[in-house]
């Protein structure tokens, strides 16, 4: 009985979400009454020439409310299906249980980190070799001459 209740509300909120965005659509802005009353066409409308400023401001009003009713009612419907009926805020939620799943795949295993700063450290051979190089290009690298200012 809910699942049809809730099809027939999903199928009513679809509804009344599409004549709302149409409403807001067809409603005409602040600066349209400007227009209209220096002789522009926009004043003989289908609602006659007071306007339709009051009907369409009630309707997208009703059928606002008339949403947010129906999304309170479907969020509810989807607490009760989720707690299996039960609906009581006094009681405090129970703690999730983890379960280990058996499994042939290997796990990460998080290792200790070593340094306490922000960028890693590298690894024992690659920082030897490194230094090594840096070492190279230093007694290769030609003897700069001081340049004198220009005056």
């Amino acid at each position: 009985m809910i699942e049809n209740f809730e099809t027939v509300l999903l199928i009513v909120l679809v509804c009344v979400a599409l004549a709302l965005i149409g409403l807001v659509l067809i409603q005409q802005g602040k600066g349209a009454d400007a227009g209209a009353s220096f002789g522009g066409g926009a004043s003989q409308t289908v609602f006659g020439s007071a306007g339709s400023g009051n009907f369409l401001t009630k309707s997208s009003w009703l059928l606002a409310a008339i949403f947010f009713v129906i999304c309170v009612a479907l969020a509810y419907i989807a607490r009760e299906k989720a707690s299996g009926g039960e609906f009581d805020f006094t009681s405090e939620p129970e703690a999730a249980v983890e379960q280990v799943i058996e499994t042939d795949v290997p796990q990460y295993q998080e290792e200790p980190a070593e340094t306490t700063g922000d960028v890693p450290a590298a690894p024992q051979a690659a920082a030897e070799a490194g230094d090594a190089a840096v070492d190279k290009a230093e007694s290769e690298a030609p003897e700069s001459t001081p340049v004198a200012p220009v005056e």
